[in-house]
């Protein structure tokens, strides 16, 4: 379940945040077993999120039966400095039958939201989704089923690359423009989730560091 109220939760708890002055702004060191500043979400159930290294690395590790809850860290970060997010990431098998487009149906093994403030007036506040799909093609993209202030992008699809971890490099100045034909200068918090409230099935994924680079 995407949740707008994710969204809501994630940017009310916003205020200014922290500037990015480095080339590169770390969001989670988890091969280090850091989880310091991220917070949990819970909606229906809890995945369990915790370090571990059973997927060949130290990394952090969702697992949900039938649950929905997400973990953030709310951050500035400055795109004209800093616009490329890096992070590694492993599913070992995907959903069956959901059809992610539908309120029934969303559910995903992972997915990385990237939160831009609406500021004082929080209903503007606006995420970018990149998701590990069960079924929708590589590239799709789509408005979340809760609120078209939500836009999702199906970076991985299928078992294709399940039990390997993959790496992804985005440009969220490029993928914000692509999906909201708008600009942007900074976000303001990045989350991650994997649940399975909808369908009542079972999904594991594990998410490697997370962090912006200047290129």
């Amino acid at each position: 379940m995407s949740y707008p109220t994710l969204l809501s939760a994630v940017l009310l708890a916003v205020a200014s945040g922290a500037g990015a002055a480095d080339e590169s702004v770390m969001m989670g060191r988890f091969s280090a077993g850091e989880m310091t500043d991220w917070q949990t979400k819970v909606f229906k159930g809890e995945t369990r999120y915790g370090i571990d290294d059973k997927s060949g690395r130290r990394a952090l590790f969702a697992d949900s039966q039938g649950a929905a809850s997400g973990l953030y860290r709310e951050i500035r970060v400055d795109l004209n400095r800093t616009p490329w997010l890096n992070w590694s990431w492993r599913v070992d098998q995907v959903l069956d039958g959901v059809d992610e487009r539908s309120k029934a149906g969303d559910d995903y093994p992972a997915r990385v939201y990237i939160v831009v403030s609406g500021g004082a007036a929080f209903w503007k506040t606006r995420s970018l989704i990149y998701v590990w799909s069960s079924n929708q093609p590589v590239g799709a993209t789509w408005n979340n089923a809760f609120t078209s202030n939500a836009r999702v992008m199906a970076l991985r699809s299928g078992t294709r690359d399940a039990g390997h971890w993959v790496s992804e490099k985005r440009d969220i100045r490029v993928d914000f423009r692509q999906l909201f034909g708008e600009e942007i200068d900074a976000v303001d918090a990045v989350a991650l989730m994997t649940d399975t409230d909808n369908s009542g099935q079972r999904a594991a994924a594990w998410y490697g560091d997370i962090y912006f680079t200047a290129r």
